[in-house]
This record gives structure tokens, C-alpha cells and sequence, in this order.
């Protein structure tokens, strides 16, 4: 249950196409002063050192950050997304990856909240190590669990990242579960939901779940590096997102077909932006 460490992927394409997206979310909360809260389900480690053990063991970030820094699509979107890296590198040398919390940590203004939570318990040290804070709390719970009395937030605004390894079958129908629970509960909520693509069966059952919810303003983006595959491994990553910025989707599809064509294989590439329910 506690196998899966993010440290292995680290930087990889689907955290690319992840971070893009909470950082578009992040920049647009801070447009208005009133203050917000930041929520990560599944926070992980915070930041991951691309030279340890287990990152290098695929050396996933290579074809990841490490390429889109080589060809950077000449895109405004990209800047603030680029701008994390090289904050927590400043020799300009790729040696470190900031993960979702770390991001929103370095994001985060005095009256803004972060609630992080993480099971594993390696990881749980790290987190606190590296993304403490007087406005963060970082919890060792099951992130999932968290919500139910976590919401509704003080602020009435959060942004709440739900990015489960899916190790376990049931974290398919547990992510239903969870955007039932927030648009119950929050209904304003921006929720920025995470999903590999290593069985599409999979992904169309869980499109068709969040159209037949009754979740309303939802929109989905989609990045791949190789064609769907009855083989082992992900082909591709997408990002659901309810309550969007206003700016997101036009944003995204400025972004993603260089992205697809700089990160995905010759010939291979791969992207989607679309509005899966409307307002």
C-alpha cells in the first residue's frame, strides 16, 4: 500500500503537464487579495534531488523538465512554471525538482493556508524538512479521508491537487468519491484532479463518472508521449479540472501542442484540451 514513491518519476512529462496547470491555478487565486487555501491530497516528498538513488534510476526528469529546458516553446504560460524551477535551482543547473507542495509553498502569501498530506513515512519527513512553514500544515493522514473535515475552508476560496499513485484499483472510484464530497461540500472549489493514462478503459470510465456527477464547469487536458498501449507503463497523462480559471483552457491550448511536440516521441505526439461539462 506504501510502495509507491514519487521520487521515482520525478520531473517526468506528467509532472510537467501537472505543475503547469497548479501554477496557472495558483496565479489566479493570488489575483484577488482575499486570502486561500491550498490543498495536496497526496503530497509526496516536496522536493526530490534528480542525482539520489532513486531518481536516477530511470532518469525520468530527462525526458521531461529536462527536455523541455533544452526547447522551450516560446510561450508566456511556461514562464511562472519555469520561474519554480530555477528558484530552487540558482546556479541554473538542473539538480533538484520542487514537487506540488514545494510549489505552492514558494507561491503561498502570509494569509494564504496549505494543507499537506502524506502517508508514507520517509516521505512524510522530507515534506516537513523541506516545505514547513508557519501558514503549512503537514499532516501524515490519508489525504482522502482529510477532506471531510477539512471542508468547507475558512477562506470559502482553496485550490485542492488530488493526485493518488493509483496503485490500488479502488483510488479510481475513491477520486469519484472525493469530487462529490468537495462539490458537496465547496462547491466554489477549484479541484485539479491527476490521472495517467496506463489503461484508456479506465480514464473513459472515469470521463463518464464526472459527466453523470452532476459536477458542472469541468475541463479536461490531456498530454502524451507514445500511443495507448496494451503494454506496461504510461502513455500518456491528463489533468481534470472543476471550477476553472476563466484563462486556463485558451492558456492550455496555446501550450500544448508544443509541449506535445517537444516532450512526446517523433511522431508520437500527443494532447487534448477540452470542456467536459459545461457551467
Amino acid at each position: 500500500m506504501l510502495s509507491y514513491r514519487h521520487a521515482f518519476h520525478a520531473g517526468n512529462f506528467a509532472d510537467v503537464l501537472k505543475h503547469l496547470v497548479q501554477v496557472e491555478i495558483l496565479t489566479y487565486l493570488q489575483k484577488k487579495e482575499k486570502p486561500f487555501d491550498y490543498i495536496d491530497t497526496h503530497a509526496g516528498a516536496g522536493l526530490y534531488r534528480l542525482q539520489s538513488a532513486m531518481a536516477a534510476k530511470n532518469s525520468e526528469y530527462r525526458n521531461g523538465i529536462g527536455r523541455l529546458l533544452q526547447s522551450t516553446p516560446d510561450v508566456a504560460t511556461l514562464q511562472t512554471y519555469l520561474e519554480q524551477i530555477w528558484s530552487h535551482n540558482p546556479d541554473e543547473r538542473l539538480r533538484v525538482y520542487p514537487g506540488s507542495p514545494a510549489i505552492a509553498r514558494s507561491m503561498l502569501r502570509p494569509q494564504d493556508k496549505a494543507w499537506l498530506y502524506e502517508l508514507h513515512p520517509s516521505d512524510v519527513v522530507e515534506l516537513r524538512r523541506t516545505c514547513s512553514g508557519p501558514n503549512v500544515h503537514i499532516r501524515q493522514e490519508d489525504g482522502f479521508r482529510a477532506l471531510m473535515g477539512l471542508l468547507p475552508t475558512q477562506s470559502r476560496r482553496a485550490c485542492i491537487l488530488i493526485d493518488p499513485p493509483y496503485e490500488m484499483k479502488q483510488d479510481y472510484q475513491r477520486v469519484i468519491d472525493a469530487l462529490k464530497l468537495i462539490y458537496r461540500r465547496m462547491p466554489s472549489a477549484t479541484v485539479a484532479l491527476w490521472y495517467p493514462v496506463v489503461e484508456r478503459a479506465r480514464i473513459e470510465q472515469l470521463e463518464r463518472q464526472i459527466t453523470t456527477s452532476g459536477i458542472r464547469n469541468v475541463v479536461q487536458f490531456e498530454l502524451g508521449i507514445a500511443p495507448d498501449s496494451d503494454g506496461p507503463g504510461m502513455t500518456s497523462a491528463g489533468m481534470i479540472v472543476i471550477n476553472p480559471p476563466w484563462m486556463l483552457l485558451g492558456d492550455m491550448q496555446e501550450l500544448l501542442p508544443g509541449l506535445a511536440s517537444v516532450l512526446g516521441e517523433e511522431g508520437e505526439d500527443f494532447y487534448e484540451c477540452r470542456t467536459l461539462v459545461t457551467e
